[in-house]
């Protein structure tokens, strides 16, 4: 199956600073393991985010704050993990226009798989506040663009070993949208936990830090029946890979590999197919071993391709 890729050079141009983990070879690294792969990829320019896609799920004083902030040199710190280069405004307005775009073209029957080669990551941003090296929340803004494009019900699936609290702040309660995230606990930022009182729409599960990786997949297991109740017309991924057992950034909380990667995404095509016409979009979160993000991302991406 033809996976469509979307991605643009602009995004290399997001330099939070050279001892940051979110850092420009974390893309390359990505993109150096499709290239070098027999993979079926159909590349897409990530065109910019519409102002009216972002506004439906971020405050607009927010985004005025952020253009506002937007330095045509050096560095801005917008909070303590996060910062803007005077390339970050375009890349971040990229890497929220690609997802938006591969739902677009996903709903239209134009692809039924996608990935989202991006940075800066999404789904730590609240809709008023920048948080976890994210600025924009791509997955949240995108399953909007999915509801408004036709597929009223949209499912996310979320598998960086932090919470995604971005995306679950950004569908809490919103008809036809369906959260669920899988997280090492404790972790920061130190929501997610099943016992949160949060809506009928969000499901979390946790897996202790150090955890077999058994136990990680019996967690996400219980996560995928959730959303195969749920019954989606579109599944998209927050695919964040700092779960792997090599991560600096998740420290080896999790011990999954490639391989463990892989399976999660067969799991959720599974559910795709069952309900959603195959239809799934992926789009990059964390991971920060430069070797084990290649890796894992291409096991993600072949299987996103297996059908």
């Amino acid at each position: 199956m033809t996976v469509a890729l979307y991605t643009h050079q602009d995004m290399f141009d997001h330099r939070p600073g050279a001892q940051h983990p979110e850092r420009p070879e974390r893309l390359r690294s990505v993109m150096d393991a499709l290239a070098d792969a027999t993979l079926d990829l159909a590349p897409h320019d990530a065109p910019f985010v519409d102002e009216a896609d972002l506004l439906n799920v971020h405050d607009r004083a927010y985004l005025n704050e952020i253009v506002r902030l937007s330095p045509r040199e050096g560095r801005v710190h917008l909070d303590p993990d996060t910062s803007m280069s005077s390339g970050s405004l375009t890349a971040a307005r990229r890497a929220a226009g690609a997802a938006v775009q591969a739902v677009r073209d996903v709903a239209s029957g134009q692809a039924q798989r996608a990935f989202c080669a991006v940075r800066p990551p999404g789904h730590h941003a609240e809709p008023g506040a920048s948080m976890g090296f994210c600025i924009f929340s791509n997955v949240a803004v995108a399953a909007h663009a999915a509801q408004a494009a036709g597929l009223a019900k949209v499912a996310v699936v979320d598998f960086d070993i932090h919470h995604g609290n971005g995306t679950q702040s950004a569908l809490a309660g919103r008809p036809g949208m369906f959260f669920t995230s899988i997280q090492s606990w404790p972790m920061w930022p130190g929501t997610g936990h099943p016992d949160e009182r949060v809506p009928d729409n969000i499901v979390n599960a946790v897996s202790p830090e150090g955890a077999p990786v058994e136990v990680w997949k019996r967690s996400f297991e219980t996560l995928m029946d959730r959303v195969d109740a749920f019954a989606p017309d579109l599944i998209i991924v927050s695919a964040g890979f700092d779960a792997h057992k090599w991560d600096p950034v998740g420290g080896g909380g999790q011990n999954l590999e490639a391989v463990d990667f892989a399976w999660a995404t067969r799991a959720i095509a599974s559910v795709a197919n069952r309900h959603a016409k195959g239809r799934v979009v992926s789009s990059l979160e964390g991971g920060y071993d430069l070797q084990a993000l290649g890796q894992s991302a291409l096991a993600h991406v072949r299987a996103l391709g297996e059908g």
